[in-house]
């Protein structure tokens, strides 16, 4: 692809990305005054995050009484907000 000036680049920004996206072009040079400045090329695709599901798998164990002071604990954050 021939340089695109600067006021074609801003006119026609979409359909110069658009290119990009499907491949047509690999890269577009913008020129100022005849001059390339600035090249516009495909953003590579981000890394997915990885999953971290089950990490601490294994690490501890949870007590089978670990649900006796809801009761409480919920009092203690309740005591203060009126209810």
């Amino acid at each position: 692809m021939q340089p695109v000036n600067m006021l074609q680049a801003k006119t026609h920004l979409s359909r110069l990305v658009e290119a990009l996206e499907k491949g047509e072009e690999r890269e577009v040079i913008i020129a100022r005054n005849g001059r390339p400045v600035a090249r516009l090329v495909p953003a590579t695709p981000a890394s997915p995050v990885e999953r971290r599901l089950g990490v601490a798998k294994g690490a501890f164990q949870v007590p089978d009484d670990i649900d006796a002071h809801n009761a409480e604990v919920a009092r203690l954050f309740n005591a203060g907000s009126g209810a």
